[in-house]
């Protein structure tokens, strides 16, 4: 069974792009990584978050070698709908094996902030915010009701910390901590935010160090004395 990635978050502001993911790759019921990087950089300005991550960490590689020729043959860094154009081509060719949309998201001096989407099949749709993951299925409710054109820098971050901490409450094969990264014309900002810093919802029950924490802490007793 191929590596599932939990939920994933895209907004874009006014001024750029804001990425937010979850932590946590599952196999079926198994959690294979907790804390894994789900927001892959292909370029200084793009950025690849993957959703199914088997399929998408194979797609990162080619599109990220593809980029950097691309960069070296016009001597500039690509754009974003470049970048979108080339994971589309991939993912039409490929639509028969594949099993997960994608989503492009990053800043080129041409256009600003863009995200685009790229569905099961090949089509390139560039959205103001795009979603994806298990636990994307909780949240279009709340998006519909919160997202807004326009909004700041800080704004965009609060939201898709809230939308990411509401899925993982939500959705079991979504968890971890919380990474986000704003792309804008100053460049990539990478920020960080560990599980007992998310909004609590639903009776969920507040972060306590697990066994492992506690075990390393304290010295093991001697076997004899």
């Amino acid at each position: 069974m191929d590596p599932s990635a939990g939920d994933m978050n895209n907004y874009n502001y006014n001024g750029g792009v804001v990425l937010a993911a979850d932590s946590r790759t599952s196999t079926g019921m198994y959690v294979a990584n907790r804390a894994s990087d789900k927001i892959t950089q292909l370029t200084d300005n793009i950025l690849f978050p993957h959703l199914q991550a088997a399929d998408s960490q194979l797609i990162s590689d080619y599109v990220r070698y593809f980029l950097h020729q691309h960069t070296i043959q016009l001597g500039q860094p690509a754009t974003v709908k470049v970048a979108a154009n080339l994971v589309r081509l991939l993912a039409y060719n490929n639509k028969n094996m594949l099993q997960t949309g994608l989503i492009v998201g990053g800043w080129d001096k041409y256009e600003g902030g863009k995200i685009y989407g790229i569905p099961l099949g090949g089509t390139v749709l560039e959205q103001p915010f795009a979603i994806g993951g298990s636990g994307s299925s909780y949240l279009y409710g709340f998006f519909d009701q919160a997202w807004k054109g326009g909004m700041s820098q800080e704004e965009a971050e609060k939201l898709v910390v809230k939308a990411v901490s509401l899925a993982i409450a939500r959705d079991g094969a979504s968890g971890g901590v919380i990474r986000t990264v704003t792309i804008n014309s100053e460049g990539v900002t990478r920020k960080f935010y560990p599980g007992d810093e998310h909004p609590l919802w639903h009776e969920e029950l507040e972060a306590h160090d697990s066994l492992l924490d506690k075990l390393s802490t304290t010295s093991p007793e001697p076997m004899v004395s």
